[in-house]
């Protein structure tokens, strides 16, 4: 069974709103993108340390990693960052949506 969504009906913003809020949005984007960095940082060092038994990933040059594991780890944290920053700078981005037309001028 196949479902289509349908897009929700957004109510008209002018471009003067649409401005100041791109404007407004800068400084929680860079809070939300610096947020991001640090849970996926958080993340990846936890998931490592149950997936390998050693307490830290490997950096590139660390010779008592093979080049292996090294990879590995590269994919590993590239995939898990990509993907939580995303999401944590989706959220914010929203979140804020929200919150412009929730106290943006009435008709």
């Amino acid at each position: 069974m196949t479902t289509t969504r349908t897009p929700t009906a957004e109510p008209e913003i002018s471009p003067q709103v649409t401005k100041a809020a791109t404007i407004a949005y800068k400084p929680f984007g860079l809070l939300f993108s610096v947020l991001g960095g640090a849970l996926a940082n958080v993340a990846f060092g936890q998931i490592w340390k149950r997936v390998s038994n050693a307490p830290t990933p490997p950096n590139a040059t660390d010779e008592a990693y093979s080049t292996r594991e090294v990879l590995l780890a590269a994919v590993l944290q590239g995939a898990l960052f990509g993907l939580i920053k995303s999401a944590v700078d989706r959220a914010g981005m929203r979140g804020v949506q929200r919150l412009l037309r929730s106290r943006g001028p009435r008709a």
